[in-house]
């Protein structure tokens, strides 16, 4: 059962600039395939047989479709995004190709309005800095996610406004919420970052009012 989050005016906004949501996918499909990007994925956050994957900004279902044969059927992918019209073309996507294991979640800007304790990995895939609730959806996250689970965000060495996120400035922020760094590393053949991140215990989150925004430099 999906959980209903905290509101988002409980949290502070960020104090950057929040990139537009421009396309369903960043980059072609064959130009990430040939970079490697989704094998270093699933190296780096051993995904395996049987998890449950969530899939934050789905869009149009490049992880999804790559993720749906790994888990197998007795895994699953949770797909979830904002954008209606994204999801209704995912859900003509995995039918087409027969994909049985997933779920097409439409989630809002802060709670991603996954069922509780369903997901072993959560990813958030060049996306992250078009999140206008940064500190209300990683808050909102944490009861999603199983013990050991973990959080893997992909994004450029960019500034927010250019579709990305300077490291420092991520780290900031899920420090914020309680999340702990568990490894950083540059993607080979892009000009991208994997970031792994531990979420704090249900108990120990940082109270919505006790957050502080953290600043771009």
């Amino acid at each position: 059962m999906a959980q209903s989050g905290v509101p988002a005016v409980a949290f502070p906004k960020p104090d950057r600039p929040v990139a537009d949501i421009v396309s369903p996918i960043w980059h072609d499909e064959k130009e990430r395939y040939n970079a490697g990007e989704p094998g270093q994925l699933v190296r780096l956050l051993g995904i395996k047989f049987g998890m449950t994957i969530a899939d934050i900004g789905a869009g149009s279902g490049y992880y999804v479709v790559r993720l749906s044969p790994i888990v197998g059927s007795n895994g699953r992918i949770l797909a979830e995004d904002v954008v209606p019209e994204y999801l209704r073309s995912l859900r003509n996507r995995v039918r087409d190709l027969g994909l049985q294991n997933i779920a097409i979640i439409l989630g809002e800007p802060h709670d991603p309005r996954l069922p509780i304790g369903s997901a072993d990995i959560a990813i958030l895939v060049h996306m992250y800095h078009e999140i206008a609730q940064p500190y209300a959806l990683l808050y909102n996250l944490v009861p999603v996610l199983k013990p050991n689970a973990r959080v893997g965000i992909v994004d450029a060495f960019a500034p927010t406004a250019n579709h990305g996120t300077p490291p420092s400035l991520l780290r900031c922020e899920l420090a914020a919420v309680g999340y702990r760094e568990i490894s950083f590393d540059r993607l080979a053949g892009s000009d991208a970052y994997l970031a792994i991140f531990a979420p704090p215990p249900l108990a120990s989150r940082t109270r919505p009012e006790a957050i502080v925004a953290c600043k771009a430099r």
